[in-house]
């Protein structure tokens, strides 16, 4: 996917609270397609980071950019879905997902004095409401109410909502952390099958419609969603500047019918957690970070990947 355009850019990134600083000149280029997990210490700076993507923490300095555009303000370019979901008891699972488009292409003055009009696109919202949870896996839920679906069902909802804004960015904010292993691993398969969807329109020639930042404090998780593993730490050799990006290389790639050994995940998970986690390993904040010329030598060796 390293064809695909650029989704995410972030230059020369850096954030600070007073005399504090938080982030360091970071710097990032996420392409169209990929799923990137974001991996790091708790208070390293990872919320920080996401605040600036969304737009509702403008860096101290530097710039962040979403297809092109940088961002100032929130905005659909950019979707976020929380650990706990924001879903309305009182609406229906379709009418949860068809809230978004609501709020964004009417307003109380249309709803009220256009009605005919709110009427026939109320209609065109619940339809791709309804084909939103489909893609999730939940078209037998459409009709149901929060409180009558599982903790898992309610999360797939919730990304069911940021997906029908078509953002160019999905923030996924530790959205697996409440729920138990089970539910944890049916959304992972559910990440796993948009990639794959991700491959197909690339192999199509169309831009993939999936371009996903997840974080997570699960290492195995981490490696086993995503294609690229990003860790932001402040344990490096200019650590007392604020966090870097210390650690960004590919992860194997996993088909949600592969069988799931985490035996395949030891190497890269010690890796990952002496070069992000370990307050000892004082280091160059660039010695793990290598994903595009990983990707090149790769693919110069065997020819073009599946990225």
């Amino acid at each position: 996917m390293a064809a695909n355009p650029t989704a995410l850019e972030i230059r020369d990134l850096s954030h600070w609270f007073g005399d504090f600083r938080v982030l360091n000149h970071i710097n990032l280029r996420i392409a169209a397609g990929q799923i990137v997990a974001l991996v790091g210490p708790s208070g390293c700076g990872k919320s920080t980071l996401l605040k600036a993507i969304l737009g509702t923490q403008p860096p101290s300095e530097g710039s962040v950019l979403v297809d092109g555009q940088e961002i100032l303000a929130p905005s659909r370019r950019v979707g976020i879905v929380f650990q706990h979901y924001s879903l309305f008891d009182f609406l229906t699972a379709e009418a949860n997902v068809a809230f978004g488009p609501k709020l964004d292409e009417t307003s109380v003055a249309f709803r009220t004095f256009q009605f005919p009009q709110w009427r026939k696109l109320r209609k065109q919202h619940m339809q791709e409401a309804r084909e939103f949870l489909e893609r999730v896996k939940l078209a037998e839920a459409c009709g149901k109410y929060p409180t009558e679906l599982s903790g898992g069902m309610r999360q797939r909802v919730a990304i069911a909502q940021a997906l029908i804004l078509k953002p160019k960015i999905l923030l996924l904010d530790e959205p697996f952390g409440a729920l138990d292993e089970a539910t944890r691993e049916r959304l992972q398969m559910m990440l796993l099958g948009f990639y794959q969807e991700n491959l197909l329109a690339t192999k199509e020639g169309r831009t993939p419609e999936y371009t996903i930042v997840i974080v997570t404090h699960e290492l195995n998780e981490a490696i086993y969603v995503a294609n690229r593993v990003i860790g932001l730490s402040r344990f490096h050799d200019d650590g007392d500047q604020g966090a870097m990006v210390v650690y960004d290389r590919p992860c194997p790639i996993f088909h949600p019918d592969d069988p799931k050994d985490l035996a395949d995940f030891v190497e890269q998970r010690e890796e990952l957690r002496r070069a992000v986690f370990d307050p000892s390993y004082i280091k160059h904040h660039s010695k793990y970070v290598s994903f595009w010329q990983d990707l090149e030598a790769a693919e110069a060796a065997v020819g073009p990947i599946e990225s």
